[in-house]
């Protein structure tokens, strides 16, 4: 099933497509994006750039793909106008901070940097044209689906970590964030080949793992710091690192790669070939995963480690070694999701893309029951799912997110160890 998707990918791009804007520090930002989205683009839609005062800078009609793209000399505050679309279809309403006047929507260009504002669009009337309300079920499920595949890599690792350590890391959704960085790096700057640097980022991240335990947290173990310090910590290390990102990649939204991956069409079904890509590599990675911790040794033995740490030292475990390992395989597999998380879902990686989904990560490991992989791969899915239906469903822009935080506190309230947890005895 994955072979026509990855003979797409090495097609050229279409004739028609929009050139894109390449950025250069100092001298240009862009403003690229798609009228709808790469599944369902919109064709013949007048599309404006407006400076801060409202004077137009530039405008385009989209073509086949949906696409736009405009390329400006100064760095700023801009505004996007969309024209008229087809009958029945509206620009969903962004987020409150983000809306400008007469429905326009703002950006903020830096100067080597590029931004892609969400002109995603919905049916105003499900029976008006467009998509039918059926179609656009069966498309937010399988867009669901692919977030929920994509949230699964980071929350595992995350499971993993709580599971053999007992702490809540609030960075390593900035493991994400480090992915999509370090491919950034490798593929668009270096120019190194999109599958070589996807390997090549999932190894440094990895590695960006060890690292971390065996400077910092093992250190801090040996010293007997308590959950709740070494909790404090990793949210100066969430803060540091979004600093660090900035500073050396800088504030704007970056590609991975600069192209456009064609459409598969699987009866209602549009997503990118990249997409189906990506998650049957989720789908691998965490079965792999899954396979190391029910049927290996070394899987044996995180499960003691999770269980009882003391236990398990006393019964031969090298628990620091590990704990290690988890630290290194939890990396690898944020930053697996970073990668393709920047190519499908957020159309490139921004120094916040972590934070932005930092809540959706734990409320995936708290649905599914904390310290339990599985239970963290159920949850993300969940958590996926009602994301993406929430759109159709009425939830305007970013509520959506607080859609699926909802349900979250309702389940609970109904059964507080999570989906896959075991019941505890308190007091």
């Amino acid at each position: 099933m994955l072979l026509a998707p990855l003979a797409l990918l090495m097609g050229a791009p279409p004739a028609n497509a929009v050139v894109l804007c390449l950025a250069q520090a100092d001298q240009t930002g862009c403003v690229t994006g798609t009228v709808g989205n790469r599944a369902n683009p919109v064709e013949g839609v007048d599309v404006s750039l407006l400076d801060a005062d409202g004077v137009e800078v530039d405008s385009l009609t989209t073509e086949a793909d949906g696409k736009f793209s405009f390329q400006v000399t100064e760095a700023g505050d801009y505004f996007v106008s969309v024209g008229e679309l087809p009958d029945g279809l509206e620009v969903r309403p962004p987020a409150e901070r983000f809306q400008g006047p007469d429905g326009s929507i703002m950006v903020t260009v830096a100067l080597g940097g590029s931004v892609s504002p969400d002109l995603n669009v919905r049916s105003v009337d499900f029976d008006a044209g467009g998509d039918s309300f059926g179609d656009q079920i069966i498309q937010s499920i399988a867009q669901g689906l692919r977030l929920g595949l994509l949230l699964a890599l980071a929350s595992v690792g995350l499971s993993l970590i709580y599971g053999t350590t007992g702490l809540s890391n609030f960075a390593h959704a900035e493991q994400v964030t480090l992915g999509g960085m370090v491919a950034y790096g490798l593929c668009n700057v270096a120019g190194i080949n999109l599958w070589v640097g996807i390997v090549l980022t999932t190894l440094i991240c990895g590695f960006s793992g060890f690292l971390q335990d065996f400077v910092m947290w093992k250190p801090l173990r040996k010293r007997g710091l308590g959950l709740t310090q070494m909790m404090i910590v990793t949210i100066g290390l969430s803060l540091a690192a979004q600093y660090a990102f900035q500073f050396f990649v800088g504030a704007s939204q970056q590609k991975v790669v600069v192209r456009n991956f064609d459409v598969v069409e699987l009866g209602p079904i549009r997503l990118t070939g990249m997409s189906f890509v990506a998650m049957g590599v989720a789908l691998v990675a965490i079965g792999i995963v899954g396979y190391v911790l029910l049927y290996t040794r070394v899987g044996q033995a995180t499960r003691a480690v999770s269980d009882n740490p003391a236990l398990a030292a006393a019964s031969g475990i090298d628990v620091d070694k590990i704990i290690r390992m988890v630290w290194v395989v939890a990396a690898g597999l944020a930053g697996l999701g970073g990668v393709f998380y920047a190519l499908v879902v957020s159309n490139g990686i921004r120094w916040d893309t972590g934070m932005q989904i930092l809540l959706l990560l734990f409320a995936a490991v708290t649905l599914g029951g904390l310290g339990t992989a599985f239970g963290a791969f159920v949850g993300a899915i969940i958590i996926g799912l009602v994301v993406e239906l929430a759109g159709p469903l009425g939830a305007p822009g970013d509520l959506k997110y607080a859609v699926a935080l909802v349900i979250l506190i309702v389940l609970l309230m109904v059964r507080p160890q999570g989906l896959l947890g075991r019941a505890a005895r308190v007091g």
